[in-house]
C-alpha cells in the first residue's frame, strides 16, 4: 500500500516535471537573462516565500553566495525569510503581510530583482512585496502554480512568471526546485561562460 504511494508520488512528480519542460525552459531562460543583467549591473537578488518557498528562497541565496557547481566569486542574493528578529518585529507591530515587504523597502534598490514565490500565487506578504518591489523599479521573477492567482495579475511585461501547470502544492514545490537549480545553473554560465565540469 505504501510503497504504491511512493511510486504515484514519483511518477506524477516526473510525468509534471517532462510535460512542463518545453512550456517553462523558455521562461526560465528569460528570468536568467533578467538575473544576468542586474547582477553583472552590480545589483542583487532579494528572494522572499513562506513555509517551503521560504526554504528555497534560502537555497537559492546559499548557492549564489556560496556556490552552485562551480568554484567562483560569491554573488549578492538575500533571502528574506531569515531574519525573525525583523520578521516577528514587522509581524507584531505591524502585521505578517508587511514581513518582505518593509525589508524590500529597505534593502531594494532600482534594478536589483525579486525572486518571489508562491505556489497558490496569492500569498498575501509575496504579492505586497512585489508591490514594494515594483515601487523601487525592480524587476520581479515570479515562480507560482495552479494559475498564478493575484501574482499573475500584478506582474509587468517587464518581469518573468515562472508558473508551474499543476494544482498540487507538493508537486510545484518539485518543480521550483528544479527552477532555481536551473536558474543557478543558468546564471553561472552567462556570467563566467562555458560548463562546470570543464
Amino acid at each position: 500500500m505504501i510503497n504504491q504511494r511512493i511510486l504515484e508520488h514519483f511518477n506524477e512528480s516526473a510525468e509534471l516535471k517532462i510535460q512542463a519542460a518545453a512550456q517553462l525552459a523558455p521562461v526560465i531562460a528569460q528570468a536568467v537573462e533578467l538575473m544576468f543583467t542586474a547582477l553583472s549591473n552590480g545589483n542583487k537578488i532579494l528572494a522572499c516565500g513562506n513555509g517551503g518557498s521560504a526554504a528555497d528562497c534560502q537555497h537559492f541565496a546559499a548557492e549564489l553566495v556560496g556556490r552552485f557547481e562551480r568554484e567562483r566569486l560569491p554573488l549578492p542574493g538575500i533571502a528574506l525569510t531569515t531574519d525573525t528578529s525583523i520578521m516577528t518585529a514587522v509581524g507584531n507591530d505591524y502585521s505578517f503581510k508587511d514581513i518582505f515587504s518593509k525589508q524590500v523597502q529597505a534593502f531594494g534598490q532600482a534594478g536589483d530583482v525579486l525572486l518571489a514565490l508562491s505556489t497558490s500565487g496569492n500569498s498575501a506578504n509575496v504579492v505586497a512585496a512585489i508591490e514594494a518591489a515594483l515601487e523601487r523599479d525592480m524587476r520581479i521573477v515570479a515562480l507560482t502554480g495552479k494559475g498564478g492567482g493575484a501574482i499573475a495579475r500584478q506582474l509587468t511585461e517587464a518581469d518573468v512568471h515562472i508558473c508551474v501547470p499543476h494544482d498540487r502544492t507538493a508537486r510545484i514545490q518539485e518543480v521550483h526546485l528544479l527552477a532555481i537549480h536551473c536558474l543557478c545553473d543558468g546564471i553561472d554560465v552567462a556570467l563566467f561562460g562555458g560548463d562546470a565540469n570543464d
